[in-house]
């Protein structure tokens, strides 16, 4: 069985918009749990409500680094992050790839969200481009030893992953890694521990080949994992298990669906 670690599921579009089938469709394809990631805590409570129909979907609270024009204060974040329902803390971190104009309040934000982390025990799920030295110190100098989380969609080097896992982290893999463009980033997954592996959507943006093109979503993350299984030289069935069990070892809040 598999998960999908990382989907939106209240951004997709009218294609999916039947959310009961988008899941079914999933999970006749073998995926048994989903995390839906919050990227604006303006938009949580809806996100909330329209995932709640579904015990196999858990859900995180947070503020993508960019979307800062919906960011809230320490306060409001951790009240809504102690909601008994989310299970980690983000999307946070830093984008100096699309918005450096934007660094200094992104940072006080990511600070903000690692110290909710923090005090709720609760992992962190980060978005890290084009600023891997502040995102690596960052975390250094905050995050309590025994703070987890993963760095999301990971297109970085693989001592920016090593950097990340040594600091409690694991790494989660997008459909990226089946694109053309994607050398680099498929000599990284060979290399990274299959301990510390998650694979994920990113849903409905980034679709993995062969549905590059099309609307991305939940299900497609059976041809990650796929893909992933050939790179690393396991059976498919091995790949989902472990990284399945290392799901549930970072989001030890989210339940199987049995």
């Amino acid at each position: 069985m598999f998960v999908d670690s990382h989907c939106h599921l209240d951004r997709l579009s009218d294609e999916n918009a039947d959310l009961s089938a988008t899941l079914e469709f999933a999970r006749n394809r073998g995926v048994e749990h989903f995390l839906c990631v919050c990227v604006s805590v303006e938009d949580f409570h809806s996100m909330k409500e329209k995932v709640a129909p579904f015990a196999d979907v858990s859900v995180s609270c947070g503020v993508h680094p960019l979307h800062q024009e919906d960011a809230c204060d320490y306060e409001t974040l951790l009240n809504k992050a102690a909601d008994p329902c989310v299970v980690a803390v983000g999307e946070t971190g830093l984008d100096y790839f699309y918005s450096a104009e934007t660094k200094d309040i992104q940072r006080i934000s990511f600070i903000d969200h690692i110290k909710v982390a923090n005090v709720l025990n609760k992992p962190l799920i980060i978005h890290t481009r084009g600023a891997r030295q502040d995102t690596l110190d960052l975390l250094t100098h905050y995050k309590k030893p025994e703070t987890k989380g993963v760095l999301h969609c990971f297109t970085e080097d693989l001592d920016m992953a090593l950097a990340a896992i040594d600091l409690n982290f694991y790494i989660s893999i997008s459909g990226i890694v089946t694109f053309n463009s994607a050398k680099s980033l498929r000599e990284v997954v060979k290399a990274l521990p299959l301990d510390k592996l998650l694979i994920e959507t990113d849903s409905p943006w980034l679709a993995p080949v062969p549905h590059r093109g099309k609307e991305n979503q939940p299900g497609y993350v059976v041809e990650v994992a796929e893909f992933i299984a050939d790179l690393k030289g396991i059976s498919v069935a091995e790949l989902a298990r472990v990284t399945t069990a290392n799901f549930y070892t970072l989001f030890d809040h989210a339940k199987p669906r049995r």
